[in-house]
């Protein structure tokens, strides 16, 4: 099943990607000679119009192969490098582009269809209560609306964590409101693991679940993708800079990953889909020869110099890249499979 999940969904993901460079280099007017989803010997391919699509063995990533990208490329006014320098920047930059805004889709798709998982702040009451910990010993049970702490009114959810907070190791008697009868439990407060000198009891509030109209959940998943984007920025700055340990997931741990997203519920598998596609999109960025990233430097090159570069040079520079980049790919499998103990 995790197998098979892990090919549907980075086959979703890889088509889109492919997709957008597609469609923009038929609205450049480039010919397309090949739509490929995966690597190695075609399994089923179909011819149309002047675009075969198919589809090969080894689904680790796909291919538009447009005319004039091949050095024995017959001269044609619709290949590729006659376009003008804009239309093939777009043509380049579009499947990751397409990335980004099918990440943000998806994060769409969780916030109006699954929903938000949005704590109930008042009154105080207990959602759930966590085993091993105070709360659960001292015989407090999900339902309990909390009312006073010490003889304290508690109005939300807040001034409860406050008051527990403020109280770590010594006695707290908290009253409680169940089934219509006033209770009274004392509890001692452990010390938070978290935040030490800090209280805790080990208790959650009621989660309530919201969907967010159409427009909205838009909105808030182009946002959420935005923050996820700032935190994957800082932590390649931080590896790139020696501030953190490189930490690389290659094939193995993306597989495992998805694996325990699939058995933790929909939610989590859509949300981890589109962390992926966020990564995808932003990782074809990265000017690394091979990738859509170096193919927008060299025409940013061409840009500033007024001609391009020489094919042939810049063919060696992206075939030693993507030698490095499987050498790359395959160390960090090796390490994945260590990590994780496959064997």
């Amino acid at each position: 099943m995790t197998i098979a999940v892990s090919v549907l969904l980075f086959g979703f993901l890889i088509l889109f990607h492919e997709l957008g460079h597609f469609l923009a280099a038929r609205r450049a007017g480039v010919r397309v000679h090949e739509f490929a989803i995966g690597f190695g010997p075609r399994l089923v391919a179909t011819q149309r119009g002047e675009t075969r699509f198919s589809l090969r063995l080894f689904p680790l990533g796909g291919f538009v192969r447009m005319a004039g990208t091949d050095p024995g490329d017959a001269p044609d006014p619709r290949n590729f490098t006659q376009r003008p320098l804009a239309s093939r920047v777009l043509v380049i930059a579009a499947g990751p582009l397409m990335n980004l805004v099918v990440a943000v889709l998806i994060f769409a798709f969780v916030f109006a269809v699954l929903g938000i998982a949005v704590p109930r702040l008042e009154p105080a009451t207990i959602g759930e209560v966590l085993p091993g910990h105070p709360a659960r010993e001292a015989g407090m049970k999900a339902g309990d609306q909390v009312v006073a702490v010490d003889g304290e009114p508690v109005a939300d959810w807040d001034e409860l964590v406050a008051l527990v907070q403020r109280r770590p190791g010594r006695e707290v008697t908290f009253e409680v409101e169940r089934d219509g009868r006033r209770l009274l439990i004392p509890i001692v407060p452990e010390e938070s693991r978290d935040s030490p000198g800090r209280g805790f009891i080990g208790v959650a509030p009621v989660v309530e679940i919201h969907r967010l109209p159409p427009l909205q959940a838009v909105a808030g998943g182009a946002m959420f993708a935005g923050q996820l984007l700032v935190l994957v920025l800082r932590a390649i700055a931080g590896m790139v800079l020696g501030r953190q340990p490189l930490d690389l997931v290659g094939p193995v741990g993306a597989v495992a990953f998805i694996g325990q997203a699939t058995r933790a519920g929909l939610e989590n598998l859509l949300r981890l889909a589109g962390f992926f596609s966020l990564n995808i999109g932003l990782f074809n960025l990265l000017p690394i020869p091979a990738l859509d990233g170096s193919r927008l430097l060299f025409l940013g090159v061409e840009g500033v110099r007024g001609r391009p570069i020489d094919p042939e040079k810049e063919n060696f520079v992206h075939f030693v890249g993507f030698a490095l980049l499987l050498l790359l790919i395959i160390v960090v499998t090796y390490k994945d499979i260590l990590r994780l103990d496959v064997f």
